[in-house]
């Protein structure tokens, strides 16, 4: 049997934010924020949408995708350190709003900006392990407006909301490889401290006094993840190329997490990539944390920049501090 990607979506809200507007907010300007992240614009929801209807877009793109309908899935896994609440999972949430039976097992996957490539990891071990299993929807989504301070220009010009989704299909006459040939996945959690949401957990529960200090939104040491994002996803995607005996200049694509344009390129210089075979987007997102991979991964599908046996890596870092490397040939 072989495990592939059947279709692919992507979605951000309408709503733009551009640098322009940020430096009528805060102390900044255009040139700051595009010379050290490389963003210009970033896209935002409206207060009352969730995360699970960015989901719930980019999900039903995927599904007219591969062409198969709601009732058919067997496996939601979102992918997400936004949900709509701590419990109940966003999948189950996305389960009711795309009408899909009782029968699908749903779960949520917090691994921040890596959460794309471990829960496609996951999702695909499981159509494998589970007999009566066919199709799995793996979505990463992200409503990081929700949880920027506005009023911290380290972290409020970095941020923006968007959602995509893989569906996977398992081929039990496929006798090839899967589209996913290797993932390579870590963490390092005495590091958890440089990036993170401080209250809101058992540590630090809701109060007036959390509410006031404003320790619901994103807290970062920015030289910190700077360091450990480039060495991890370096270290990562050598290893996956090692173990299938691959060579960079053998890749059409490397789609690194868009977080950061430095850090990009940092990680495409160690491995020794050309800016041709580099997809990058983060100009026009900002960082969309889980979503942000699988949006470069859809438009690249969806604009016929990929054929049949091309190799793609993708490569990330998140909050935890967790990272990874996922090897695909395209089918």
């Amino acid at each position: 049997m072989a495990v592939k990607i059947a279709g692919i979506g992507s979605y951000v809200p309408e709503k733009i934010l551009t640098n322009f507007d940020l430096e009528k907010m805060v102390d900044t300007s255009d040139e700051w924020i595009t010379s050290r992240t490389g963003i210009r614009v970033r896209h935002i929801s409206e207060p009352e949408v969730p995360t699970s209807d960015l989901a719930l877009n980019a999900a039903k793109r995927a599904m007219e995708m591969a062409g198969i309908t709601a009732e058919q899935l067997d496996i939601i896994s979102v992918a997400t350190i936004t949900g709509d609440y701590h419990f109940p999972s966003t999948a189950c949430v996305l389960q009711d709003k795309l009408g899909a039976t009782s029968n699908c097992a749903c779960y949520d996957l917090q691994a921040a900006c890596s959460g794309l490539i471990y829960s496609n990891d996951v999702a695909t071990a499981m159509l494998k392990h589970r007999k009566h299993a066919k199709y799995a929807l793996v979505v990463g989504a992200e409503k990081l407006s929700g949880v920027v301070d506005w009023t911290d220009r380290s972290t409020c010009v970095l941020f923006g909301d968007g959602a995509s989704a893989l569906v996977l299909v398992k081929d039990d006459d496929d006798q090839g490889d899967d589209t996913l040939l290797t993932t390579v996945l870590g963490a390092k959690g005495g590091n958890a401290q440089i990036l993170k949401i401080p209250a809101g957990g058992s540590v630090l529960p809701a109060s007036h006094e959390t509410i006031d200090n404003k320790q619901h939104f994103i807290q970062m040491g920015g030289p910190e993840v700077f360091k450990l994002a480039v060495t991890a996803m370096a270290s990562a995607s050598k290893a996956a190329l090692a173990e299938f005996n691959l060579t960079v200049d053998q890749l059409r694509w490397v789609i690194p997490h868009q977080a950061n344009k430095r850090i990009i390129d940092a990680v495409c210089s160690r491995l020794g990539a050309t800016e041709e075979q580099v997809y990058v987007n983060v100009d026009r997102y900002g960082n969309t944390s889980a979503a942000s991979i699988g949006i470069c991964l859809d438009e690249i599908v969806r604009g016929g920049m990929i054929k049949p046996g091309d190799y793609v890596l993708l490569t990330s870092f998140g909050a935890g501090m967790t990272w990874g490397a996922a090897l695909l040939r395209w089918k």
